[in-house]
């Protein structure tokens, strides 16, 4: 049940209470509910937006130009994140959870045996059809076979990416679930023995209550829930590895952008990487992504690859379709509806001109008009949600978007300032950096892409500028701000983690943490679906079923 008050909360006593309602707070809610529990939660923000809350997380960002603005990287509302979320899911690799020499001592407590299990009831709740991930590329055009890269690894799209939207009837009526909105918590009591005795949470007012909890769990995003744990140690310095420890550090995103174009040699292989439904509850799309072996022998990032239209803001591109969407992204409120905030910042400069696309949408009115209604029919309306478009064109030749591993590096990181929001909490210093030798390994993972292309017959890859730049390219296009990876990560021993293999904190063991903040390394995979697994097996192991227990899948 949902609560807008904190009526009856002070001196109350829980078996679980949980700080966050975006995707994976509420997961774990609804799992714990689901298996007979009780459950508080407790979200900061209120059903809609306001400025006052959405200002409790205005931050010290050391780069602006490397780090997305606060108000599309946190959302303090009930759906947290999910309101600003593209749903795109996929799992993890097998190779993101081996010790490799570029990601130093981040450390899984686990391999990715552990996690796959949970994968189908993650899927579930994020609505994004059967854990699916695979549909190999149809043979039409293909050369030798060449497994140096995968072109079959899908990624799935969630049909209802608004997570109290998807899950709204169990979350408004479950009596076990006790949701309190506009409840910010903003400190931490901590019992002589280490353990977490409860939290302090203040009403938009000001007000203070105390709530007891038996074990509390961080849910509220890869920032936030560093800001509370650094927060929490105040009065003990030491806790959570200290002021050199591991808490903030190793702040990791993705490198992404495009530095190449990519043409494919016919259509069926153009056709083969479009947005499609694959008849198990969702749509998909295929991904390009090096091998494990060529990522070792190579010392590559992990990395994924895919075609992209022609920057829609520049009009040279003649397409009235490009040009129609660009104008519609470009009205804020209606922009917002279709792509998220922060997809629809990159696609629309702040200023441009919007005659020379007017006159594109006009020369092909027809082709504009057709397309529109029909994109946003199945893009708002449909029960299988089209997660965005892809215009083909004749010459087949398309932007080659990247999205690569960011490695972890102990000096992008995330600190409490010495400024506090209106309720006291201190404020986070954001320093947000990417390596060149990151950016290089970007670098080498396009040539081997298109030596790739070329061996197999399935295309050719082109340098939008000359190769020699590239990698200054890739690290000036470095930015980003909503996937807070890193920041509180799983490991082996406080040394080096601050979270073990079950979430707890080393230092405290009836305080868990789980979301994007504990992944020690960053893949090539959008995070959430992880995110959300962990909340599923977290939920197992405090039930007491332990590493082994079987998801219960909604």
């Amino acid at each position: 049940m949902i609560t807008e008050r904190l009526d009856g909360l002070d001196g109350s006593r829980h078996d679980l209470c949980i700080v966050g309602a975006g995707p994976v707070g509420l997961t774990l809610a609804l799992e714990w509910a689901r298996r007979g529990r009780r459950v508080l939660v407790l979200e900061s923000g209120g059903r809609k937006p306001d400025a006052e809350t959405t200002a409790l997380s205005a931050a010290e960002i050391v780069d602006p130009a490397r780090h997305d603005a606060m108000t599309i990287a946190v959302a303090r509302r009930l759906g947290g994140t999910s309101n600003l979320w593209a749903g795109r899911c996929l799992p993890f690799d097998p190779i993101d959870f081996e010790p490799r020499p570029m990601v130093g001592d981040a450390r899984w407590p686990f391999g990715l045996d552990e996690l796959a299990p949970h994968y189908a009831a993650a899927c579930a709740y994020a609505g994004c059809g059967a854990p699916v991930f695979r549909d190999a590329l149809p043979d039409a055009g293909r050369g030798p076979a060449d497994d140096a890269f995968d072109a079959g690894r899908l990624e799935r799209f969630s049909n209802q990416p608004r997570f109290h939207k998807a899950h709204a009837a169990a979350l408004e009526n479950d009596p076990r679930i006790d949701l309190r909105l506009n409840a910010t918590v903003v400190d931490a009591v901590f019992a002589e023995t280490g353990r977490i005795a409860g939290l302090l949470v203040a009403g938009p007012d000001g007000t203070r209550v105390r709530v007891a909890a038996d074990r509390v769990v961080l849910a509220c995003g890869g920032l936030e829930t560093a800001r509370l744990l650094l927060a929490f140690r105040r009065d003990r310095p030491d806790r959570f590895g200290g002021a050199d420890g591991p808490l903030g550090r190793g702040y990791m995103g993705h490198l992404i952008g495009e530095v190449a174009d990519i043409t494919f040699t016919d259509a069926a292989t153009e056709a083969a990487f479009d947005f499609y439904r694959d008849g198990r509850g969702s749509y998909a799309r295929r991904r390009m992504i090096p091998s494990d072996a060529l990522q070792r022998a190579e010392a590559l990032p992990n990395v994924s690859f895919w075609p992209v239209v022609p920057p829609s803001a520049d009009p040279r591109h003649g397409s009235a379709i490009l040009s129609a969407v660009l104008l519609a992204l470009s009205v804020g409120p209606l922009g917002r509806m279709v792509v998220a905030e922060a997809i629809r910042k990159r696609h629309v400069p702040d200023r441009f001109d919007r005659w020379p696309h007017v006159l594109n949408v006009l020369r092909g009115l027809p082709a504009a008009a057709t397309f529109l209604p029909a994109f946003l029919l199945r893009r708002r309306f449909a029960r299988e949600r089209l997660p965005g478009f892809f215009v083909r064109n004749a010459a087949r030749t398309y932007g080659l978007s990247y999205h690569a591993e960011h490695w972890p590096d102990r000096s992008s990181r995330v600190w409490l300032t010495g400024e506090t929001d209106r309720l006291g909490l201190p404020r986070l210093g954001i320093d947000l950096r990417f390596a060149r030798d990151n950016a290089e390994g970007v670098l080498r993972a396009h040539d081997a892409l298109g030596a790739w292309l070329e061996r197999t017959g399935l295309g050719r890859m082109a340098w939008r500028g000359p190769r020699e730049a590239a990698a200054d390219s890739i690290l000036a296009k470095a930015a980003h701000g909503t996937h807070q990876i890193g920041v509180a990560r799983m490991g082996l021993s406080r040394a080096t983690a601050v979270v073990d293999a079950d979430l707890a904190c080393f230092d405290c063991p009836n305080l868990h943490v789980v979301g994007t903040a504990v992944l020690p390394t960053s893949g090539q995979a959008n995070p959430t679906l992880t995110a959300i697994a962990l909340a599923v097996r977290l939920a197992g192991h405090l039930a007491g079923a332990g590493h082994s227990g079987r998801p219960v899948a909604p």
